[in-house]
């Protein structure tokens, strides 16, 4: 929680537009944009930094600009399961779903694309993730936006891992495959640089113990004494 609220990548200046008044001087959106795409060029992440621009042009319209928009909605694609991408649509509001300018704007086309695709990651369809990713109908999404955030596929293999990780402790290599998006040496080595075994014989991938795929009984004892029960008892009785 405390990388959410404060990320070791954070420069103080940053810190400071972040946390004090200055987040709502609209003179300081060009300093908020350059960290983003510092962001999206070194894999790093600030929610918090990404929605002051959001709220910033929320209170000043003449400043939205649909790319960092977009590029805002990308990465928080990549915090699933965190609700940061329904964080982001709650300060976007009707501005992103209708072109108010004459000039271009292709937030109203590829928010439902973006949408779907977040709805995808939190209900854990991961297969169909990909292949509407790499669908000819995000060509624009892929070649224009995506292509530019560094580490991107990674990054939603990361949400992939966490999610499999809480749920599993053995996974056949098929269906782990068509999670990932990975196939044949490429997954051997990306399994192998988390730590888990695979199987030859079988396929199985297996997956280290962890808080989150152990089933551990837990055994509730209320110690409730007479004493505190005789006002319900007499209340039962009472005509």
């Amino acid at each position: 929680m405390s990388d959410w609220i404060r990320p070791a990548t954070r420069t103080q200046i940053i810190d400071q537009l972040v946390e004090g008044v200055d987040r709502y001087n609209p003179q300081n959106v060009e300093i908020l944009e350059d960290y983003l795409y510092q962001q999206i060029r070194q894999k790093e992440y600030d929610c918090l930094a990404n929605l002051a621009i959001l709220k910033l042009y929320q209170f000043n319209p003449d400043l939205w600009n649909p790319d960092v928009v977009i590029n805002i909605l990308i990465k928080a694609l990549t915090a699933i399961p965190a609700p940061d991408f329904n964080l982001c649509l709650a300060l976007l509001g009707e501005r992103s779903t209708v072109n108010q300018t004459d000039e271009p704007d292709p937030v109203p086309e590829i928010l439902p694309q973006l949408t779907l695709l977040s709805s995808l990651l939190l209900s854990c369809r991961f297969p169909s993730f990909w292949e509407f990713y790499y669908s000819r109908e995000l060509a624009q999404l892929r070649e224009n936006y995506t292509i530019e955030c560094v580490g991107f596929d990674d990054s939603v293999r990361d949400v992939v891992i966490r999610a499999v990780k809480g749920a599993f402790t053995r996974i056949g290599r098929d269906r782990l495959e068509s999670y990932l998006h990975l196939t044949g040496s490429d997954f051997d080595s990306y399994i192998s640089s988390l730590g888990w075994t695979i199987d030859s014989s079988s396929g199985v991938v297996s997956i280290p113990p962890n808080p989150d795929n152990q089933i551990q009984a837990t055994v509730i004892r209320e110690d409730i004494q007479l004493p505190q029960l005789s006002k319900i008892i007499v209340h039962t009785y009472a005509p």
